[in-house]
């Protein structure tokens, strides 16, 4: 199929763009990676009158540091890039890992990262890293920006926080707690395909083997990504051995609410965010006793 006329722009600034964007505020769309925008248009799910092509604008990607306590990475940065990138992986490891489950190499070397986190697909792998992260996105709308912490920006399936005249400009992930051990797994049916379930893992651990910070969140988990909060609280001020392991695994198979499919049942699905929760974790805490050891005995992982 082909897409339904629309009028198409290609701003040279991000204060172009803004304009426009302004101007026909719910009647237009922006084009950044377009690996999910041009299939919805071709098949006419998605009619914007207007597509706005941010493709020309020169100062909407990168990776910084920012105040050497945060990355920061522009909304318009290609998958590949964020793949590659040697401050990922330092400061982010959860990232570097997830990236290969996004779709494939000829996708990723063109989707950008902010194009998929304002997609907001409930199977999209990178909305729960970014939710497990504790990131912040900014805003930016012809009147200024605003800074919307991720566990309030997925609103819903394919539904954020932005609004109208709003573009998602950059994404501020915070260094991870001393002594973290971090895990991303997910199942699908074939590499590169949406995730049936997927989690991604943050434990902390002190000198002492003592959890002081995890974070659990889910893909496939919901109408969004799925923080299972009470299921992370469980496992601080304790060593994380098996037992403990297993009743966060339970917990967090009563805080997701997958939607099912013709490829994988609610219940299978509940059932793989147990397993995955399992196995995460457990990868999870043997990085982090890597990390949380003295320098001169830290184990590779």
């Amino acid at each position: 199929m082909k897409p339904k006329s629309f009028e198409y722009h290609a701003p040279a600034s991000v204060d172009e763009a803004l304009a426009i964007l302004r101007r026909y505020a719910g009647d237009a769309r922006l084009l950044a990676g377009g690996q999910s925008l041009v299939p919805a248009l071709n098949f006419r799910l998605a009619q914007p009158a207007v597509l706005i092509d941010l493709n020309t604008i020169p100062d909407l990607g990168g990776i910084r540091r920012h105040d050497d306590r945060t990355l920061r990475i522009g909304a318009l940065t290609r998958h590949a890039a964020v793949e590659r990138d040697a401050l990922v992986e330092r400061h982010q490891p959860l990232i570097r890992e997830a990236m290969p489950y996004v779709a494939h190499p000829q996708i990723r070397n063109r989707g950008t990262l902010g194009g998929n986190l304002s997609h907001a697909d409930p199977a999209s792998e990178m909305p729960a890293i970014v939710l497990a992260l504790g990131g912040r996105l900014r805003a930016q709308s012809a009147d200024g920006e605003r800074w919307i912490a991720a566990a309030d920006f997925f609103v819903g399936a394919l539904t954020t926080a932005l609004a109208a005249d709003e573009m998602l400009a950059e994404i501020e992930l915070p260094d991870l707690p001393p002594g973290a051990g971090t895990c991303f797994m997910e199942v699908s049916r074939r590499r590169g395909d949406f995730a049936m379930m997927g989690v991604a893992a943050v434990v902390a651990l002190d000198a002492n083997g003592a959890c002081t910070d995890a974070r659990l969140a889910y893909c496939g988990a919901g109408d969004g990504p799925v923080n299972a909060g009470e299921a992370a609280a469980f496992l601080i001020g304790g060593g994380v051995g098996e037992a403990d392991i297993e009743e966060a695994a339970a917990l967090a198979q009563r805080a997701v609410d997958p939607l099912g499919s013709i490829h994988a049942s609610k219940e299978y699905q509940r059932h793989l965010a147990g397993v995955l929760t399992r196995r995460a974790l457990r990868t999870a805490v043997e990085r982090a006793h890597g990390a949380a050891a003295p320098i001169g005995e830290r184990r590779a992982s």
